[in-house]
């Protein structure tokens, strides 16, 4: 309950006090690019129950329906999207779904349903136990992942055996240890990412 209260409160006063940067990014995407200022994508929430995350669109639209994953440079990006996608502004409209309840400030972050259905059971079940979240150890932890993919032979096959067990591993555990201390802390060193040269 305290959890959620606390979400409750700094989503609902980060939206309001980030409302003007909000329009000048829109406003932004919207001259660099054609399309719509939010990507929408199904993920899987709390429970297995699914909901569509909100994000500033970052990809031309032309290219949009292609692979789930995005790779080190990928030729979709635009060029307003890749300094969103560098600072992490991307994501800030995902305070939207915690204001709406399918998401939290820190959590597991939400996967597609593709990649849910690869879960082992016994880790599923703990995973999805909770809120998915902004962010999260696990995403801290793993955010060179574009471009490890970049590296990788078969992008696709090395997110499927080496990357996402090993987030399942850690998100597992927040799942397991969790507070409203160990949140808070998770945000502080998020922070710091944003706020890093």
């Amino acid at each position: 309950m305290a959890k959620r209260l606390f979400d409750l409160i700094v989503a609902s006063v980060l939206l309001l006090l980030m409302a003007p940067a909000g329009l000048a990014v829109a406003l932004w995407i919207k001259l660099d690019s054609r399309g719509p200022v939010f990507f929408r994508q199904q993920r899987v929430g709390r429970h297995g129950r699914l909901f569509h995350i909100h994000k500033f669109r970052t990809m031309a639209l032309s290219h949009a329906a292609g692979p789930l994953l995005t790779v080190g440079d990928d030729p979709r990006i635009t060029r307003a999207g890749r300094w969103l996608r560098r600072h992490r502004i991307d994501e800030l409209p995902q305070l939207i779904d915690v204001i709406q309840g399918h998401m939290s400030l820190v959590g597991p972050r939400p996967e597609v349903p593709r990649y849910v259905a690869l879960y082992p059971a016994a880790l599923r079940e703990r995973v999805l136990s909770v809120r998915p979240g902004i962010t999260d150890p696990v995403s801290l932890a793993h955010a060179d992942e574009s471009e490890r993919l970049a590296r990788a032979a078969d992008p696709e096959r090395e997110y499927v055996d080496v990357i996402l067990p090993a987030k399942l591993q850690g998100a597992a555990a927040y799942a397991e240890r969790a507070t409203l201390w160990t949140d808070i802390g998770v945000l502080v060193r998020s922070l710091r990412v944003l706020l890093a040269p």
